[in-house]
This record gives C-alpha cells, structure tokens and sequence, in this order.
C-alpha cells in the first residue's frame, strides 16, 4: 500500500539531477550560515559572562553586530532550497507542513521576534548594558524554528503516522513524537552551530580592525569551542548514523556518493576541530587559520548535505516514494534563463560582499574607535 498522496499532475521542469543539484548547493549555503547564527548568537551571549573583562564584551559585540547582517543571509539563502525541496518531495513534504500546521506558521513571527531580538541585543552590547536575556531570547526562538523545521523534515519521512497525527488533531497543533532520529538531528544542529561560532570567531581574530587583546581572546576562545565543538559533532553524528533503520545505513554504505559524502565530512570535521585546538594554543591569531576556516566550513557542509540527501533518498524509498522517477519534461530555454539568472544572482553577491569587505573600516576592541575626521582612504592605510 502505497502511503503518498497519489496526484502529481504537474511535471518536474528540469531533470531531477539538476534540481537536486542545485538543492544541494542552496542548501548547503543556507546551513552554513544557519550555524554561524546560532552558534555565533549563544557565544556573543556567553562571552562577557565568561570573560569577564573589556575585552569579552568588545568580542561580543563584535559578533553581535554582525549577527543582523548573518540573519539576511539565513532568510534569503533559505528559500530557493525550500522551494527546491517542495518540487522535489511536495507529496511528503506538503503532508508534513500541513499535519504541523500551526507550528509551521509559527515560523514567521518566530523568525519575526528573533531579527527584532538581534538588533536590540547588538544596540544593547554597543552601549555595554545588560543585555544578555535578549541574545537568549533570540537564541532561543532561533533554536525553536530550527526544531521546526527538524520535525518537519523527519516527519515528512514518516507516512506510516500521518493518519494517526491527523486523527489526533487537525489543527496542525502537534510535534511528531517517537522517531528515534529526531532529537540527535536536532543536537547535531546545535552543536554543529558552535562549531562554526568557533570558527567565525576565529575568522573575526584576524580583522584589521581588532585590536591586540580582542583578536587574541576570539582567537584562543573560538579556537577551544571548535575543538570541543568538533567533538560533539562527530559524537551527535555518530547518534544520527545509529539511529537509521538498518536498512538506510546499509543503502547509504553500498552507494559511493553517499559514503565519500560521509566519510569527508569525518575528515572536515576532525580538521576543523583540530585547528581549532592549534589556534587555541598559538599565542597569537593567524590569518592563514582565519583564512581556511570558511573553507573548510563551506566543505564540511556541503558534504554533510550531500550525505543528508541520501539519507531521505533512501528512507524514502524504503516506503514507496522514489524521487528518481518523477516525470520530467524539460524546457531547457527556459532552464538556460534559470541557470544564467542563478549565475547572476550569485556574482551579485559576490560583488556586494567585496563592496562591504573594502568599504571604510570601524575599528573594534577594547575602546578603539575611528577618529572622525580619518579619510577612508587614511583608514585603510592603518587597517
């Protein structure tokens, strides 16, 4: 007995290859920069409570005005993956987001509360007040959608309970309950959040901009939590791997796509957790370690996205739902439209980021702020 909803009648537009590549890609971009907020949100948070000094609060206001800016990047590089997914998967997605509902709408004012957060809590560093209980408020609606979107895509992997959550409630008002998977994909997140943190404050440790005692507690502390960080990563991830139905582990051992994708993300992450321990033992920041931190992260991302991928493939197809089969009719003018827009959009962006990469530096740390009447051309002589 076949669980998905039967009707179909709108064709793929593109062959299913290319939209699952460029899910991947999407993705892949989405959650790297998902992690930095989360994880760079909890760190701005904790480090003046730990670093009890000028210097703590200076880091953490360093991260945390930056973290409106990150929260952009979440919300625009979230929608083409969602939009990918839903072509893909609508016959289990779509059932998913509905027997949700209520939690699924959630998101916006959630997402809504989270960016005011962000903004108050940043002005808030910037004047050295009290402000911790809002970068948790954030922090704690970020980590809330983020079990929303878990559960979502758990459940949409589940047909078998769809009927009974429906029966319980038709209001969408329930989180699925009892799926072995759904608690340490959630921790993976989390803890995958502090790794990158740490790596961005790595990266952070490096900025012209920071002055010596900043840029040495970034270094050293970011350098720890990656490493710690890195730890739990391959420990959650090891959770995940043993939670799958035997049957999952075993397709996505036997497929050498899927096995290379997990077996470099083992790799990546045991070298960023291993120059994070470098940084958090050298005296002195580096910028060639700041340098490899978005690479390996970019790497570590999409390899993991790429193994996340197959593991839907499988369990979906474990239980009658092969994504492979659509029907496709292609109009490649049309994709070739698409694709060059695509390239456009990401050369966009590409552009905008090295606007604000050159624009006229301010200077962060321990009381370190730009003269007034310093020329641009003046500041980036000293930056």
């Amino acid at each position: 007995m076949n669980l998905f909803p039967l009707v179909d009648p709108i064709p793929l537009p593109a062959p299913v290859w290319l939209m699952k590549a460029l899910h991947i890609v999407t993705l892949s971009l989405h959650f790297l920069v998902v992690e930095m907020l989360l994880g760079g949100l909890l760190l701005a948070v904790l480090l003046p409570m730990v670093a009890r000094t000028d210097t703590g609060h200076a880091a953490a206001a360093a991260m945390a005005r930056r973290l409106p800016i990150v929260m952009t990047y979440v919300i625009n590089f979230g929608v083409p993956p969602l939009l990918f997914a839903q072509v893909l998967y609508g016959r289990a997605l779509y059932t998913s987001s509905v027997l949700i509902g209520a939690w699924w709408i959630a998101v916006i004012p959630l997402l809504t509360l989270c960016y005011w957060l962000l903004y108050r809590f940043a002005a808030g560093l910037e004047t050295r007040r009290q402000v911790w209980w809002l970068g948790l408020l954030a922090w704690l609606s970020a980590g809330l959608i983020a079990r929303i979107f878990t559960s979502n895509m758990t459940l949409m992997l589940r047909p078998e309970v769809w009927e009974s959550m429906y029966r319980t409630s038709a209001l969408g008002s329930l989180l699925p309950e009892g799926d072995p998977t759904l608690a340490p994909r959630w921790l993976f997140m989390l803890t995958g959040g502090l790794l990158i943190g740490g790596l961005w404050m790595i990266y952070l440790s490096a900025r012209s901009t920071m002055d010596e005692a900043t840029s040495r507690l970034l270094a050293k502390g970011g350098g720890g939590v990656a490493l710690a960080a890195g730890l739990g990563s391959l420990g959650t991830g090891w959770w995940v791997q043993d939670a799958l139905a035997s049957e999952v582990r075993g397709g996505l051992g036997a497929n050498p796509l899927y096995l290379g994708a997990g077996l470099a993300w083992l790799a990546l992450t045991a070298a960023m957790a291993g120059l994070g321990g470098y940084a958090a033992w050298r005296p002195q920041s580096s910028k060639l370690l700041a340098a490899l931190t978005p690479v390996l992260g970019l790497l570590a991302m999409l390899s993991m996205t790429v193994y996340r991928d197959g593991l839907r493939d499988l369990t979906l197809l474990s239980k009658g739902f092969d994504v492979w089969q659509r029907n496709v009719v292609t109009n490649w003018s049309v994709v070739g439209i698409f694709l060059a827009l695509f390239a456009a959009g990401l050369a966009v962006i590409a552009w905008l980021l090295r606007v604000v990469a050159g624009a006229a530096k301010t200077f962060e740390g321990v009381g370190a702020t730009r003269p007034p009447a310093m020329s641009r051309a003046a500041v980036k002589g000293v930056a």
